[in-house]
């Protein structure tokens, strides 16, 4: 049997083979401390009981590991009945042909990953909302256009995508990010639902795309994603630390190519019509403010008034399987989340909350696995995403000065 972690977003460190006891951890590399994710692919599994232990603490959460038969296409978790505890970590068995199809290859991962691939694969899905390819209109847009932001230090293009009312003067504009943080994947698969209700033929996507431009960057850490990296507390800090100096303002420049770029296009892009600026993450594996969503308030508390009053509509709004309660929001001064957590630097939510004439800047976390007792797959969090999508029509076309 083989263990590695060579395709995008693979990670692990295997340390030995025993028979059918494989031995490996995840790959820390430039992460300052301990964290979690890994992602890596078994070939040449027999019919037999296979047991992987981590050696380096829990780092399976509360669905078990997710398992992917199809080279990373589609996943679905195996479960916590799988899972034992070991003196140093975790392990899980399964039993191909038993458990999980009997594959050339099968993938293992701490939680569904979301890649370049599935980007791709949204785009071709609604490409028929793009401009052709003489720059005349589709017949149904366009309302979206791929652009690149910028190129990262390894070379990567990091995408934009613009959506919505791209002809013409919009009433507002919308800014919306995800992967800060590499390893935090279900987020984007409910950005990828915000993308799908805009282009969607029901009335608040016909609204959306009459009244708001969407400008929508899915992979901040661009390179991270790729390569498999942890991308929370990267060092010297990371994607998300990276808009302002210790203390906040504006003086210094951001260490990464899209914190730079963004900082430099959104000001001038906005014109004095961004409304909503969201940045979309995971928690931490489980336990309290990690097994909800929920979003994450700043000292503004301006903003954040209407951060709850957007939440109450979502909560009273939502049609998907994931419950959000606006309950479960987490203020600021609550929790981790305090000025002591932005030390090392602004994050976006601060960022863009002090962006001019913005109603909303905040974060909204997403959690990797279960959202109170509901559980989180790529299906659920985009449905979650259109439930937002659907909550930003109704909140930006209230007649209300905000």
């Amino acid at each position: 049997m083989m263990v590695d972690c060579d395709f995008p977003g693979g990670n692990i460190i295997v340390e030995r083979v025993e028979g059918t006891d494989v031995y490996l951890r995840q790959d820390i590399r430039d992460t300052e401390g301990w964290w979690f994710y890994w992602n890596f692919r078994a070939r040449g599994m027999n019919e037999r009981p296979m047991t992987f232990h981590f050696t380096d603490g829990d780092v399976i959460g509360t669905r078990g590991p997710a398992v992917s038969a199809d080279g990373g296409v589609t996943w679905r978790w195996l479960g916590r009945e799988c899972v034992a505890a070991t003196p140093d970590g975790v392990c899980f068995t399964v039993t191909p042909g038993q458990d999980v199809p009997v594959s050339s290859g099968l993938r293992f991962a701490f939680a569904i990953p979301y890649q370049q691939a599935h980007l791709n694969a949204f785009l071709s899905r609604h490409a028929g909302n793009r401009p052709c390819r003489h720059g005349r209109p589709c017949r149904h847009g366009p309302h979206l256009r791929a652009d690149v932001l910028c190129t990262t230090r390894k070379g990567r293009a990091v995408e934009v995508v613009r959506l919505g009312c791209l002809e013409g003067e919009p009433q507002h504009r919308v800014l919306l990010t995800s992967r800060h943080h590499a390893c935090e994947s279900l987020a984007t698969y409910s950005l990828e639902g915000i993308m799908e209700e805009v282009l969607a033929e029901s009335e608040a996507g016909r609204w959306l795309r009459a009244h708001v431009e969407f400008f929508i960057v899915p992979f901040m850490d661009k390179d991270g994603v790729e390569d498999g990296d942890q991308g929370k507390n990267r060092r010297p800090h990371d994607h998300n630390r990276d808009y302002g100096p210790r203390g906040g303002g504006d003086a210094d420049e951001s260490l990464y190519a899209s914190t730079r770029a963004l900082r430099r296009l959104i000001p001038t892009w906005a014109a004095g019509k961004l409304r909503v600026a969201l940045d979309l993450h995971c928690p931490w594996i489980r336990g309290e403010h990690n097994e909800v969503i929920y979003f994450v308030g700043g000292p503004d508390q301006e903003n954040w008034a209407r951060v709850t009053d957007f939440s109450r509509l979502l909560e009273a709004t939502q049609t998907g399987t994931l419950a959000y309660r606006a309950a479960d929001n987490l203020p600021f001064g609550v929790g981790w989340n305090t000025s002591e957590n932005t030390v090392q630097g602004r994050s976006f939510g601060g960022w863009a909350a002090a962006l001019p004439g913005i109603w909303i800047g905040a974060s909204l976390e997403i959690p990797y696995a279960n959202a109170r007792n509901a559980t989180v797959t790529a299906e659920t969090a985009r449905a979650f995403g259109r439930d937002v999508g659907r909550a930003l029509a109704g909140w930006l076309g209230e007649p209300v000065t905000r």
